[in-house]
């Protein structure tokens, strides 16, 4: 425990009590969609200061500057690229080859957002696909409901498989000196099948009832993509740009680079690019134009949360129950890996899966003596699975469920937290249920 922080907590209150007490508050708080999340999220983290929780510098600490500044550089980088058409033109050809069929539909641009989500990370991947998404669909007058809820949990599905999907598998990765080829080898077999399990439920939930009026269907086959192309040299400055940005998320590990510097470089050199030669006024437009498309609540929401659960980390809740977990598996090395997965999965659901796998990583090291340095690649494995699929289970697992949201909420189309966990959370632990035994069979 930090001593300093305990002394200045008011009321002389024990910082845990007091983290815990704002974190359940400002939770229970989101979940009943009476105050907009943003303000929630600002609330809970001007408490843990003013409650002495945490210091300002504390706060600003625990802010994980890395995805906000991923976060609005990819904003930014979607809000000019969606100028030139180029997502109607992927709408239209997807839904063209699944014959604007709304169950075919739904499974290709889950199929889309999954691979997508496996080789740009997870929340670039759903700002491409959301705004497409919801196009075809309001063409073919479908409710987007269920094809937002898939993409939400195609993405963090995807994001598993690979080193740079997911933040908790960089940070995995980088620990355990586990290359991308790692990632692949080990991850990506039960992902396919954690995929291919998930949609069967939501078959049986919307896809026998999605129907699409054969006019609308014929009117959507009778598109021409070519037509949504607006600005020719748009489309090819911001294909360039994302070209690169990808790949610079490829060999950002060797070239020591962190995302967030990649896409907002990325967003400044398409911003130049956009403005080059013309009047300072229009360059002040298309600036202002572009940034009023950020979605300013989600990245808000997540500087909130950030700092709240940074205040239960620096409490020592989270090194706390790392330290259970060990202890309640009385060093059992099968017991150890499945709990580490169960327990990573059901928190990530709840808390930003960033702290927890931070917690972990240390916790997980310090068992080489217990088992051996070579023995711990399936435990990684575990917290990674956990972690990352756990994601799933609420609106506030993951970064990118958030700003599907966001998107949605803008569009007239918000995504209810109660009814969405509802659903996810049992599709949750049916893939950590599949996980489990695919650790067992390989590993164990």
């Amino acid at each position: 425990m930090h001593s300093a922080t305990a002394a200045e907590t008011v009321f002389g209150l024990s910082p845990l009590f007091l983290s815990l007490t704002i974190f359940a508050l400002t939770y229970a708080v989101i979940v009943t969609e009476k105050i907009n999340r943003a303000i929630v999220a600002l609330l809970g983290a001007g408490l843990m200061i003013l409650g002495g929780a945490l210091t300002q510098e504390q706060a600003f600490a625990g802010i994980d500057l890395n995805t906000i500044g991923l976060l609005t550089g990819m904003m930014v980088i979607v809000a000019l690229t969606q100028k030139c058409g180029v997502f109607q033109y992927v709408a239209i050809v997807a839904a063209k080859r699944a014959k604007a069929d709304p169950w075919k539909l739904l499974m290709m641009l889950a199929t889309v957002t999954a691979v997508f989500s496996a080789f740009l990370d997870n929340v670039t991947t759903v700002l491409l696909v959301t705004p497409v998404t919801l196009l075809i669909v309001e063409e073919l007058k479908l409710s987007p409901y269920p094809y937002l809820f898939t993409n939400i949990l195609a993405s963090n599905i995807g994001g598993t498989a690979t080193l740079i999907g997911d933040p908790p598998n960089i940070m995995i990765g980088s620990a355990a000196g586990l290359t991308f080829n790692d990632f692949v080898m080990h991850l990506t077999p039960v992902i396919v099948v954690v995929f291919c399990a998930t949609l069967l439920p939501i078959y049986l939930i919307w896809g026998r009832r999605l129907h699409a009026a054969p006019e609308l269907r014929a009117r959507v086959m009778a598109f021409n993509e070519r037509e949504a192309i607006t600005d020719r040299l748009l489309l090819k400055q911001a294909l360039s740009v994302i070209s690169l940005v990808i790949l610079g998320f490829v060999l950002a590990h060797p070239l020591h680079m962190k995302p967030a510097t990649i896409a907002m470089f990325g967003a400044a050199v398409l911003l130049l690019l956009r403005t080059a030669g013309k009047e300072a006024e229009e360059q002040s437009h298309t600036v202002q134009k572009t940034f009023a498309e950020v979605e300013w609540v989600t990245l808000f929401f997540f500087i909130g949360l950030f700092v709240v659960v940074a205040g239960i980390e620096k409490a020592g809740a989270l090194r706390w129950l790392a330290q259970e977990i060990v202890a309640a598996t009385g060093g059992h090395y099968s017991a150890t890996a499945h709990t580490i997965l169960w327990v990573s999965a059901v928190l990530s659901a709840v808390v930003d899966n960033i702290p927890f796998v931070a917690t972990m990583i240390p916790v997980i090291q310090n068992m080489a003596p217990a088992y051996g340095a070579g023995h711990l690649q399936p435990l990684w494995w575990a917290l990674s699975l956990g972690a990352c699929l756990g994601g799933n289970g609420t609106l506030i697992g993951a970064s990118a469920n958030l700003v599907v949201a966001g998107i949605a909420e803008r569009s007239g189309h918000p995504i209810r937290f109660v009814r969405f966990t509802l659903m996810a959370f049992p599709l949750m632990l049916m893939s950590v249920g599949i996980s489990s035994l695919y650790i067992s069979w390989r590993y164990l």
